[in-house]
């Protein structure tokens, strides 16, 4: 995620827009197609298109938030403009796929014909636009609100080849429960795809470790920098889903400024270099410490700070 305006900014918008009214479109397909068809997978699907589009069109709006400058009262920027806007999408993922479990309940309990035929020719058509957003996507920026809208269009593409498999069993056997049965198992990957962006969203905005980042790590990364003796109060969180922030106090030799700028500026490539973490709040201290409730208490000397 990028504070400023970028080219891979402006790649995004496009794709997104794109995505938004191709979408649009084969939603409507759908509806008509399913209602003709009586194929409760069909208008299944397009509940599960629906919530690509107003994924879409969240993921849109947080591209063009997460674009503005910070300000004196946001002083962050907009980063996690995207991550509400993933979450808002994985909950209403969460909501459709039990609507879809509650009808194809309903339907397996009183079975309808289906038309397969249309089924088929509308879900191959939802295969190729799926695939094709899917691959937009997948080449646009890899932040958490973008890779929860290539979620929901990866789910779409195979939850549509299902589909089509079910329309071609329906023909072979007559069997019309087959068109509940893929509904459910729609729900259930809607459910699944939703579970892991909810994760990661609802422990960025609880200030968790970021993902796949481990703090024993970092405290042994500074830890070796050399004229570093200690390293105390560490803390790493996710001012984004692609920017973190660190700060921490280190204890060091009672050294002029002028020295301890080379452990500063080691400490904060090291960082950069190992962890991609390039905002950093760094506090040197040289006196005897005692920890109370996260802060650090100096006891008879006084301390040097250098913030970064």
């Amino acid at each position: 995620m990028h504070v400023h305006a970028s080219p891979g900014n402006d790649r995004t918008t496009r794709v997104l827009q794109i995505s938004l009214l191709v979408t649009a479109a084969y939603i409507g397909l759908l509806v008509v197609a399913g209602i003709r068809a009586h194929s409760l997978a069909l208008l299944s699907e397009a509940g599960h298109n629906l919530t690509d589009f107003v994924a879409l069109l969240l993921s849109l709006l947080a591209v063009y938030l997460q674009s503005r400058p910070p300000s004196a009262t946001h002083t962050y920027g907009y980063h996690r403009a995207g991550v509400l806007a993933a979450l808002v999408n994985a909950g209403s993922l969460v909501a459709i796929s039990f609507l879809i479990f509650y009808e194809g309940v309903r339907r397996l309990q009183q079975p309808q014909q289906v038309h397969a035929g249309t089924m088929m020719w509308v879900a191959g058509a939802g295969v190729i636009m799926n695939g094709v957003i899917t691959f937009m996507l997948f080449r646009a920026d890899r932040d958490v609100n973008v890779r929860s809208a290539l979620l929901h269009e990866i789910g779409d593409t195979l939850s549509t080849a299902a589909v089509i498999i079910g329309g071609w069993v329906i023909l072979a056997t007559g069997q019309a429960w087959i068109d509940s049965a893929l509904s459910l198992g729609i729900a259930a990957l809607i459910l699944w795809s939703s579970f892991g962006i909810m994760r990661e969203t609802l422990n960025i905005l609880l200030e968790g470790t970021p993902r796949g980042m481990k703090l024993a790590r970092v405290e042994a990364a500074i830890r070796a920098i050399d004229g570093v003796n200690d390293v105390h109060d560490l803390h790493v969180w996710s001012i984004g889903s692609e920017t973190s922030a660190l700060s921490c106090h280190i204890s060091i030799a009672d050294i002029p400024p002028s020295v301890s700028e080379r452990i500063l500026r080691d400490v904060k490539e090291r960082l950069h270099h190992d962890f991609n973490i390039h905002h950093t709040t760094i506090q040197f201290e040289h006196a005897v410490c005692e920890v109370a409730h996260g802060c650090v208490i100096p006891v008879g000397q006084t301390e040097a700070r250098e913030h970064s």
